[in-house]
């Protein structure tokens, strides 16, 4: 359980990096149609196997006839929907009630006034019931500006077969360089994600975290936030990916990696390990590669030093535009229970965000108690990208300076650092 917050009322600027967005969709306002009086709400949901829209089912029957929620599908690309979200908001669009966010857009939309806010009492009931890393993923200027609705991390995934040939004690911490070592030795190979998107800044940046370091300190600056990256930590990230790019471990694939590829890699019969979601579990059938599968914490950047995994998810929040803001808060109350993060990660395999959602039977059923465990675990100690109006800005700096991973080397943070400056100030352009 979380300690609730100190909370300070502010008055949020507009960001430039969303409100350009608004000479590009004025048109947008005229779409808006008029308040039937109803609270006939729309939640605009990311797309899954059905869970959102199973429990926006549930909460309609359970309010009594005082609200009905309707899903619209966003683009499967997070960046797409960042964009759909942010093009609509900017023109005022009261058509959109509800939206499921990502983590690296919160304090974006936040900071633009795009977001309702939550009322303080729950504000303290989402917090009281969630994760650590969730409520600080959602959260922007001290008040929780969404409500975390599941929450994803990375584990490390292992054959066991592979490891026992190498000899590695999976039951201890291992590192990066533990893991590239023993495969490239064995002629196995470690998958992560290094395509030229969002989730390679996700790998960057739970390296830098995990050895101790913040890609950017004092965000609440914006644009004049202090650039971290070029630190001791920011220098052990980068030598863990130079050593697997020039390792024998490092997949063919690498500079093009996604979550997808990196479980392909994984499923080969040259896989060995593999950093990936929770969701990735399901992905391999009933059967686990012949029960060959291992789990293990996310490997350490620094050896003696605890890993910081990766942090991911989706948060609920209710539009500044809304027609219907109380039966929309009201719906995020329920679609939020642990009961209902329970029943989507069921379907989906997106886990909840909370420890009470971890309770909810059928998981128990689907998953090993030592995985849904370890799952738990990593998430008390996961790293949240850098909670800012500009991570994307900085998430592009990041792609355009540390990739491909064969260009990585001791001058990449540096360069990153500098870059990412000239490109906060408006010096550079991404």
């Amino acid at each position: 359980m979380t300690t609730p917050r100190k909370r300070q009322r502010r008055v949020r600027p507009a960001v430039a990096t969303v409100g350009i967005l608004l000479m590009a969709s004025g048109v947008l306002a005229a779409c808006g149609g008029e308040d039937d009086g109803g609270n006939n709400l729309v939640w605009y949901i990311n797309p899954d196997a059905g869970g959102q829209d199973k429990i926006a089912e549930n909460c309609t029957k359970q309010s009594g006839g005082e609200y009905t929620i309707t899903t619209q599908v966003l683009p499967q690309d997070a960046g797409q929907q960042r964009i759909q979200l942010a093009r609509r908001l900017a023109a005022g669009d009261p058509e959109i009630d509800i939206m499921s966010l990502d983590p690296p857009f919160t304090a974006e939309f936040s900071a633009a006034g795009y977001l309702a806010e939550i009322p303080s009492d729950l504000q303290t009931k989402f917090e009281e019931q969630a994760f650590a890393s969730a409520v600080d993923a959602a959260t922007w200027e001290d008040e929780l500006v969404v409500a975390p609705f599941w929450s994803n991390t990375q584990v490390l995934w292992y054959r066991k077969s592979f490891v026992d040939k190498a000899g590695l004690d999976m039951s201890q911490p291992v590192t990066w360089d533990q893991i590239i070592t023993a495969a490239a030795d064995n002629d196995g190979t470690v998958a992560v994600q290094a395509n030229k998107y969002e989730g390679y800044s996700v790998w960057v940046n739970a390296l830098v975290s995990g050895a101790g370091g913040e890609i950017a300190t004092d965000t609440e600056k914006g644009a004049d936030a202090t650039v971290t990256i070029d630190s001791e930590a920011g220098q052990a990230a980068a030598d863990v990916v130079a050593e697997l790019n020039g390792s024998d471990a490092a997949p063919a694939d690498l500079s093009v990696s996604n979550e997808g590829t990196a479980a392909t890699s994984f499923a080969a019969d040259t896989g060995a390990f593999m950093v990936n979601w929770t969701f990735i579990w399901n992905n391999y059938g009933e059967e686990r590669l012949d029960d060959d599968i291992g789990f293990a914490p996310y490997p350490e950047t620094v050896e003696g030093e605890e890993s910081a995994p990766p942090y991911g998810g989706i948060g609920l929040a209710v539009s500044n535009f809304s027609e219907h803001k109380d039966a929309a808060m009201k719906a995020v109350e329920c679609l939020t229970t642990p009961e209902n993060q329970g029943v989507n990660a069921e379907l989906t395999g997106n886990m909840p965000s909370s420890p009470a959602g971890y309770d909810y039977p059928p998981l128990a059923e689907l998953y090993d108690a030592q995985l849904l465990a370890l799952f738990q675990e990593s998430l008390e100690r996961a790293a949240p990208r850098t909670v800012s109006p500009y991570w994307s800005d900085m998430s592009g700096a990041i792609l355009s300076t540390w990739h491909p991973p064969s260009g990585v080397d001791d001058q990449t943070p540096d360069e990153s650092a500098t870059f990412m400056e000239e490109v906060l100030q408006g010096e550079s352009l991404l």
